[in-house]
């Protein structure tokens, strides 16, 4: 479940970069709510990560996409598609 009060159109304004420095900042965040048996604050990060994970996914998908990258990788030996090809 992604944070409901999270201002989702500044999330979307970030880096990609950007995203990955505050998920590494929200993650000893949590850390921390951890050791302190903090339940609530807990609960309230994890949705804040999800969001920012999420925004994420999304900004690394329009990067692969401009790429062209697929989403596939062949394993076969290149004999083995050469001949594949010629079947």
């Amino acid at each position: 479940m992604e944070h409901p009060f999270l201002d989702k159109k500044k999330l979307s304004e970030k880096t990609l970069e950007e995203i990955q420095t505050s998920l590494t900042d929200l993650m000893n965040k949590l850390t921390f709510a951890h050791r302190i048996g903090n339940r609530p604050l807990i609960n309230q990060l994890q949705m804040v990560i999800e969001s920012y994970r999420n925004e994420a996914s999304k900004k690394l998908d329009e990067v692969m996409k401009k790429q062209n990258i697929q989403g596939q990788v062949s394993i076969q030996k290149e004999d083995q598609i050469g001949n594949k090809n010629r079947t």
